[in-house]
């Protein structure tokens, strides 16, 4: 992923506008680990105290919601840095 999507991720301009694709391979390139289960993807690593729960919508995006939690997520433990 290159830093142009993150900065689409931390900008929170265009959270309807997603890809679950993309937004997967991001939080897997911070080191999150993903099972999957059904249709959801979820993520944790060590350290980090929350769980990522994904689900793709039918037209392939990311859920707006989600997006911001991975956003939040982010700041928060400072990935981007």
């Amino acid at each position: 992923m290159g830093r142009g999507f993150l900065d689409k991720v931390l900008s929170g301009i265009s959270d309807k506008n997603i890809s679950f694709d993309d937004i997967k391979k991001l939080i897997e390139g911070f080191g999150l680990f993903c099972r999957i289960k059904g249709d959801h993807h979820i993520f944790s690593k060590e350290g980090i105290a929350e769980i990522i729960n994904l689900q793709p919508l039918k037209d392939g995006k990311a859920k707006a919601y989600q997006v911001k939690q991975v956003r939040n997520l982010i700041l928060k433990y400072k990935l981007h840095k």
